[in-house]
């Protein structure tokens, strides 16, 4: 598909992340205006919450459902609207439309909003879904004889997190206390995480309500779009915590995600096929189709004082050995209900190098292997005042569908919150 060409110029780049193409949505707001629904075009964000009360677009009907700080009403509406509402915003941008002079005053300079969490987010669940990351954490703590887990090559892993830890983007992130055992000690101390760390990973969003178990093409149909996302991870937390019932307080301090939502329809010309199956899959699991997407990705950091930021990783989200659509079917199985709003992260993602890895904790080789920064730093996890940036685009004919920087900087932990009692 070659870009749409739009009469808003700016989205004509060859550069912009938010070509016609896209449309990803988001929320915003400016000045003392009440956060709404608006969609990313070039350097503009479409106030489609205004082209509702306008008349120009009515995707609940009667009802107003952009008029909120949330895109969950809309999600609800299902497949249907998603692609009415698609089309008929792509016909008010599109070049020669015959609305220009009655949309044009609905655009807003996008340098001048603030960005909020997209939607409301109903339950989060973290997948450990990349076999390259798996198979590099598996190796660091049991060898690679056996670094995958029995049940690895068979069910896509994951664990309930809390849906109150997923922030925005540009939200600073606080390093967090936990209790902490090193291996030459007796007793455990209460302190500062010293070997925090990001995960690079993709996060899928639930659109559709479910009841009871959903095949795989079921769960993408279900699927609104997706997100960059980053599990901030405490390693020496988690090392001491996991075992019997796996990470806790270690992946609590806070997820980030991209502020605009990529819809699944806008990534439809970049999808791509699981890899091989090295252990034939169970019936259920298996899709009808390609089921992951080609989109490049990489993770940046800028040291504190520091004039620029500094790739440390590239990857692509093709990399996954399970799809977002397999494992929310998996995640159906035992018949809880999947809400809308429900976001499910896709695990690690890493490439077969060492510049593919999307941890610190692979990067440094659990901190064996220091990383060096153009500004003759070295890193081994992150640290305080350390901002760290996840970026991903698909690659079109001429156009990028991008996603919008995925932005955390780390402040240093609190002072001892227990100290009152001392």
């Amino acid at each position: 598909m070659p870009l749409m060409r739009s009469w808003v110029s700016s989205a004509n780049s060859a550069e912009t992340e938010f070509p016609l193409n896209n449309l990803p949505c988001g929320v915003f707001a400016t000045g003392n205006e009440a956060p709404r629904c608006g969609v990313a075009l070039g350097d503009r964000i479409v106030d489609v919450a205004g082209l509702e009360a306008a008349g120009l677009l009515k995707p609940g009907g009667d009802a107003k459902v952009l008029n909120v700080p949330y895109w969950n009403d809309f999600m609800a509406l299902g497949q249907a609207v998603w692609a009415s509402f698609r089309a008929e915003l792509s016909a008010l941008l599109a070049e020669g439309s015959a609305k220009q002079a009655e949309v044009e005053p609905f655009l807003v300079a996008m340098a001048d909003a603030t960005l909020y969490l997209p939607f409301k987010v109903a339950e989060y669940t973290d997948f450990y879904a990349g076999r390259n990351h798996a198979f590099n954490v598996g190796t660091m703590f049991r060898g690679p004889e056996n670094a995958l887990p029995p049940n690895w090559l068979h069910i896509p892993i994951g664990y309930n997190g809390r849906a109150s830890s997923i922030v925005v983007s540009g939200t600073d992130i606080r390093r967090p206390w936990g209790q902490l055992k090193s291996p030459d000690k007796d007793m455990p101390a209460f302190m500062p995480s010293r070997r925090f760390d990001i995960e690079l990973e993709m996060g899928a969003i639930v659109g559709q309500r479910s009841e009871g178990p959903v095949t795989v093409q079921e769960a993408d149909d279900m699927i609104f779009g997706y997100v960059l996302l980053n599990d901030w991870s405490a390693r020496d937390i988690q090392a001491w915590e996991y075992q019997p019932l796996g990470p806790f307080q270690a992946k609590a301090t806070a997820n980030t995600i991209s502020p605009w939502i990529i819809t699944k329809a806008a990534l439809e010309p970049f999808r791509t096929s699981t890899p091989p199956r090295e252990k034939e899959l169970l019936p259920y699991l298996a899709e009808p189709g390609p089921m992951l997407y080609d989109i490049p990705l990489s993770v940046s950091i800028q040291p504190e004082g520091a004039k620029e930021a500094y790739v440390i990783a590239r990857t692509n989200y093709k990399e996954m050995y399970y799809s977002a659509a397999q494992q929310l079917a998996h995640h159906t199985t035992a018949g809880s209900p999947m809400n809308v709003g429900d976001l499910l992260g896709s695990g690690t993602i890493s490439g077969p190098t060492k510049s593919e890895r999307g941890s610190l904790l692979e990067l440094s080789w659990g901190g064996k292997e220091p990383i060096e920064l153009p500004d003759g730093s070295t890193r081994t996890f992150i640290e305080d005042g350390d901002t760290l940036t996840l970026s991903g685009a698909a690659e079109g004919d001429g156009y990028r569908i991008g996603f919008g920087d995925c932005v955390g900087k780390l402040l240093p932990a609190l002072e001892d919150p227990y100290a009152r009692n001392k």
